[in-house]
């Protein structure tokens, strides 16, 4: 198969694991802080627990050529995408006021659906399997998320247009990766998304030392696993990964969240949700099949 490609499918599925884990420590810091606040201060914390990283990698690669010219494309690199994924979360934070979980969860999902087709756009191929996978993997997403009738509310048209926005970040991530260091951009996306974020919650929000401290923990993990190791790693995981590929796994958040809303909420899953959660793992195999089996030269590893 080709190994380079599995290895990152893996490595993304760690991030969604990180994320899935992180809808609990948001929901729980979400008792004691608004959106935009959460948001802004656990994006600081990523972008500033990846800076000892940056320094030390600078250090055992000294002989970068051109560096002022790199430092240029990588910075405009993270603001373009940390205004997307300002937008992305915000929608998604704000349309959850206005629309169930189940609604949400799903609507976001939409995202590995939505990459494919915006990927043609860029002139990307797609593989039959993949949408195949893709169309699986959203049914999956229905029986996991949605327990009530269906409808178009405000919350909901949110959460359609944020899906957008994450499937955007995803073919942005994938495009700039391939020219600019992973880390690097990682850190400079979430410090533009936490400047944006905080500029926001300032103007809208009661920002207070009191609510911080409340959501001491929620905001440490949401900062430092969900933004300063999950995104990095999904920067990492995208160098090999095909964009659809990239989204489906990244898409396992959702099973992730439910396990992290049994075993720390004492939540209870029916068994439509463990079905959506099968059909979830089925539809990212689907998509994945092209590659076992196959080898590329010199890639024994």
């Amino acid at each position: 198969m080709k190994t380079k490609e599995v290895k990152s499918v893996f490595i993304l599925l760690l991030t969604a694991a990180i994320w899935g884990f992180a809808f609990v420590a948001q929901r729980v810091g979400m008792q004691h802080v608004g959106a935009f606040t959460f948001n802004g201060v656990r994006f600081a914390l990523g972008s500033i627990s990846l800076l000892p990283v940056i320094y030390f990698f600078n250090r055992k690669n000294k002989d970068q050529h051109n560096e002022e010219a790199d430092l240029k494309t990588t910075v405009k690199s993270g603001i373009t995408a940390g205004c997307v994924l300002f937008i992305a979360a915000s929608l998604q934070q704000i349309g959850l006021i206005y629309t169930t979980a189940g609604k949400a969860g799903f609507i976001t999902s939409l995202y590995i659906v939505l990459v494919p087709i915006i990927g043609i756009l860029f002139k990307q191929k797609t593989h039959m399997k993949t949408w195949l996978g893709a169309l699986t993997a959203a049914i999956g997403l229905y029986f996991l998320s949605i327990n009530e009738s269906f409808t178009i509310e405000f919350g909901d048209f949110l959460e359609i247009i944020g899906a957008v926005f994450w499937a955007c970040h995803i073919l942005l991530i994938d495009r700039f990766v391939k020219n600019v260091d992973a880390i690097k951009l990682s850190s400079i996306q979430f410090a533009t998304c936490a400047v944006l974020s905080m500029i926001t919650a300032f103007a809208t929000e009661d920002v207070n030392a009191a609510g911080i401290t409340g959501a001491l923990i929620p905001i440490l993990y949401g900062g430092i696993m969900s933004a300063g190791v999950a995104y990095t790693l999904q920067a990492v995981g995208q160098k090999y990964a095909k964009p659809s590929h990239a989204a489906i796994a990244l898409s396992m958040e959702s099973v992730f969240a439910a396990i992290g809303g049994i075993v720390l909420l004492a939540e209870r899953m029916s068994t439509r949700g463990y079905l959506g959660c099968a059909l979830m793992l089925l539809g990212m195999l689907i998509a994945q099949s092209e590659n076992f089996g196959k080898e590329n030269p010199g890639d024994a590893s």
